[in-house]
């Protein structure tokens, strides 16, 4: 029986809901460009154009009842009501000229008081499978019940928007209305649009009701500790957060409410590039009839995947429900976090690999959210290049970082959280002359955070960040502990040093005149500052 979407201005008379995977793979192989089976029952899948997200494209309505909770600027960029109706319109006429539409009805967000019904509204299977492992399933009983939904997406990615409209800058346009609960997408059919406009929408409303959102991974023990883990790419967000000894809540987007930690997704939205069983054995095992691999280069004969070749793009992903992970805590819903882990992959060398934060460095830190990357080499440049992304997702944060900071700092302190600084980069100096610190080391630093190994050791105070560096910790040499102790050049250290302290003041101007003064007097200190403050 065809679903009925005539309140929406759509006619279209073939319209299916919350399809079963076998009728989503018959149509998207019949029917959509690029569309395959990979050898272990993936459904390889091919977005176009654009194989990533288009942040420049993203686009939030300007309205007297959200306006003043806008962060605006490059990131919340803002659009007139006048001009969204125009792309609505033309998404609307786009929708209507297919021959059939897709709707998802389903949840984001575990804990049943949060959670936001969500329609999707799109014209490929590919798009349906997708963002029915991304969101969480309703039962029959669910469903049934659904009635009309919290939010809206419209997904007409395939039809480009109009260059020539007012505020649009490319064929790509991402638009939210949260007055209206609705969001439209033109000109990009990268999946990964949808499920990070949900998340958007969600890390607007959760602070109207005290409710922390984060861009973090989690994980629980059978006792109950929970930790939560945030990183920008290449930190090891993953990698760590999947720990045999732990059970998984999630790995990418989660809320802190006044009851605990719990998932806004039901799956798991995994980077897929050079991925091996030896490396990453529970996503590799995830990849099975159900999941979405999106493109990836195979071969035409087998279907194995190539999981090295980036002929396409280096931004390969797998999406898949989160009960494709064996070690996994369902419902996705845990207590409080105990700890508070903040990894960089510093690849100047200088942060300790472990050091215990105050709430207010835990506060300045998470405005921050560095890393340092090292930077491509087509020009020869073989530099690391330090990136701030404000709450380690500033793309998806719709208000000013304080007010999530404000949030962290206030649960870390309600419910006695320890936030830690975990450094996954260089040791013995930057990239280039030191080394990547051994992946071994740092899971036994988490491990020692969990058992409470630090608790009672004797730590040592950075004179320029302040932060609190164990000088000791089991399966670890101590010498690792202590970065100054690993370089042979102690001068170099200290220039790489004040260097980073200089990219961290600097970056953090942007955001000083909106933040807490305890925030910004837990900000590094230069070599001159640190001496006068003794």
């Amino acid at each position: 029986m065809s679903f009925d979407l005539t309140q929406y201005g759509i006619d279209v008379k073939e319209i299916l809901r919350n399809s079963s995977r076998p009728v989503l793979y018959e149509i998207g192989l019949r029917y959509e460009k690029g569309t395959a089976i990979s050898d272990t029952g993936a459904l390889l899948v091919y977005s176009g154009e654009k194989t990533g997200r288009s942040p420049k494209d993203k686009r939030i309505v300007r309205h007297p009842d959200s306006e003043n909770n806008i962060d605006w600027g490059d990131i919340n960029i803002e659009l007139d009501e006048h001009t969204f109706k125009v792309n609505h319109e033309r998404a609307m006429d786009y929708l209507n000229t297919r021959e059939r539409l897709f709707v998802v009805d389903a949840f984001a967000g575990w804990d049943p008081r949060y959670r936001l019904k969500v329609r999707i509204v799109c014209t490929r299977a590919y798009h349906a499978l997708f963002m029915q492992n991304m969101l969480i399933m309703p039962t029959a009983e669910e469903l049934a019940n659904f009635g009309e939904p919290d939010f809206v997406v419209f997904n007409a990615g395939g039809f480009p928007a109009n260059r020539f409209t007012s505020k649009m800058t490319s064929k790509t346009s991402i638009d939210v209305n949260l007055e209206e609960n609705q969001m439209i997408i033109l000109g990009t059919e990268y999946a990964g649009e949808m499920k990070k406009g949900v998340f958007s929408v969600m890390n607007y409303l959760m602070p109207l009701e005290d409710v922390l959102p984060m861009h973090c991974s989690a994980n629980v023990n059978e006792a109950g500790d929970v930790s939560i883990l945030f990183g920008l790419s290449g930190t090891g967000k993953t990698t760590l957060s999947a720990d045999p000894k732990r059970k998984l809540i999630g790995d990418d987007e989660h809320c802190w409410t006044d009851t605990g930690v719990f998932n806004i997704e039901g799956g798991c939205y995994a980077k897929a590039i050079d991925l091996s069983e030896e490396s990453e054995p529970e996503i590799y095992n995830a990849i099975r009839y159900g999941t979405v691999l999106e493109n990836v280069m195979y071969d035409p004969d087998t279907r194995e995947v190539d999981y090295s070749d980036t002929t396409i793009t280096q931004n390969t992903r797998a999406s898949y429900p989160i009960d494709f992970i064996d070690n996994i805590h369902i419902p996705a819903v845990a207590g409080h976090a105990n700890h508070v882990i903040f990894l960089t992959c510093d690849a100047f060398g200088v942060l300790p690999p472990v050091s215990k934060l105050t709430p207010e460095q835990a506060s300045y830190h998470f405005i921050s959210g560095y890393t340092a990357k090292v930077a491509g080499t087509e020009m020869g440049v073989t530099e690391p290049q330090a990136t701030f992304s404000a709450c380690f997702g500033a793309a998806f944060m719709m208000w000013h970082p304080n007010r999530y900071a404000e949030l962290l700092a206030e649960k870390i302190k309600k419910h006695n959280a320890t936030a830690w600084l975990v450094n996954t980069g260089w040791t013995g100096g930057g990239h280039g002359v030191g080394s990547r610190i051994k992946l071994k080391y740092t899971r036994a630093m988490i491990d020692a955070i969990h058992n409470g190994d630090f608790d009672n050791l004797e730590t040592v105070t950075d004179p320029n960040f302040g932060f609190e560096v164990p000088t000791s910790c089991p399966g670890v040499p101590s010498e690792v502990l202590i970065p100054k102790d690993t370089w042979e050049d102690k001068e170099g250290y200290e220039q790489t040093k004040e260097n980073l302290v200089a990219l961290f003041n600097e970056n953090f101007k942007a955001f000083a005149d909106g933040v807490n003064r305890e925030i910004v007097e837990a900000s590094p200190k230069s070599k001159t500052e640190a001496a006068a403050a003794v």
